[in-house]
């Protein structure tokens, strides 16, 4: 009897699917959920069991540098997407719908929603607001297949409507207003709701009212679940840090120590190691290829250009043929 052992097979782990959220928040598991932007990160973060990548629109500002959320395209949105939607196994991808992609009208919403799902390959699309036009668009979306997250509290979308980033729903007016929004998108179709600067005690009173999974960001701890831009967890983006933020890196802090090393390093000719990071030649090979470098430039057994022997109208066309092939 042979006594190998056998190779151990690790199961897979089954994708994150709506019932799957849903049933977290009847079993009181709270639901993790991080941005991500890019096919490495969404890599890592699926690989750390993270359950739901928002492609947020927050790229915005943590990416491309815009001082808010205003000025992303969806066809900007969908490069990020798709990005991580190769990334991802498990995790459920959600697309951030970004601001005027969805406001005229549900049509428009249905179009710009598909493209995300079919061309980005999410599994959900994410819409700020609880107006009557957003809840037709929601309403109509998730009739037709397209699952939802709302959105509640700061809106970013809303920045200047709001008057900035603000608290919402410090007032009873304005909390009681927020409790039926939330129910409002509920009926309309959301499978989750994030809630964002919303004080705590507003955010667990709703989250206790509804039967669907809120996710909170700077909304305190009773809501079902937590969502974290992944640039301000690790200490990336320095521009500025929210007070609901917690770093668990200083990421920036040490990619700026790591190049000053390879940069001193490599003025200092210590990198590459010739021995462990470089390439030699074979050392039968050596003698004749240096002696073959050092032959008269002139009379060399390879044109230094190679298409140096070829007429001016064909040398351009021959080396894009190159290039392709």
């Amino acid at each position: 009897m042979s006594t190998q052992s056998k190779p151990t097979v690790v199961a897979a782990k089954k994708p994150i699917t709506l019932p799957a959220i849903h049933a977290k928040k009847e079993a009181s598991e709270p639901i993790v959920m991080l941005t991500a932007y890019d096919f490495t990160m969404a890599k890592t973060l699926d690989e750390a069991d993270v359950d739901m990548l928002l492609v947020g629109d927050s790229v915005a500002m943590t990416h491309l540098g815009h001082p808010n959320t205003l000025q992303i395209t969806v066809d900007e949105m969908l490069h990020h997407v798709k990005a991580v939607t190769r990334g991802a196994q498990r995790a459920m991808v959600v697309a951030d719908m970004p601001f005027m992609s969805y406001h005229r009208s549900k049509e428009q919403a249905m179009i710009n929603a598909a493209r995300f799902i079919q061309e980005g390959q999410a599994q959900a699309v994410k819409l700020e607001g609880a107006t009557d036009d957003v809840c037709e668009a929601i309403r109509h979306l998730t009739e037709n297949g397209i699952p939802v997250v709302g959105h509640l509290g700061l809106t970013p979308q809303s920045l200047h409507t709001l008057g900035g980033y603000r608290v919402q729903g410090k007032t009873a007016v304005d909390a009681r207003r927020m409790l039926i929004d939330a129910h409002r998108l509920q009926e309309a179709g959301v499978f989750s709701l994030v809630l964002e600067m919303v004080p705590t005690e507003v955010a667990t009173e709703i989250s206790q009212s509804l039967s669907i999974p809120t996710i909170g960001i700077g909304a305190g701890n009773g809501c079902d679940g937590q969502v974290l831009v992944i640039d301000d967890l690790l200490g990336r983006f320095q521009e500025f840090k929210p007070r609901f933020v917690r770093s668990y890196s200083n990421l920036a802090e040490q990619i700026k120590e790591a190049v000053s090393t390879y940069a001193t390093e490599v003025r200092e000719r210590s990198f590459p190691n010739n021995e462990t990071e470089a390439f030699a030649l074979p050392a039968e090979d050596a003698e004749e290829v240096l002696a073959a470098l050092k032959e008269p430039k002139n009379g060399s057994l390879i044109p230094l250009n190679p298409y140096s022997q070829m007429g001016p109208s064909t040398s351009s066309t021959s080396g894009r043929q190159r290039h392709r092939s």
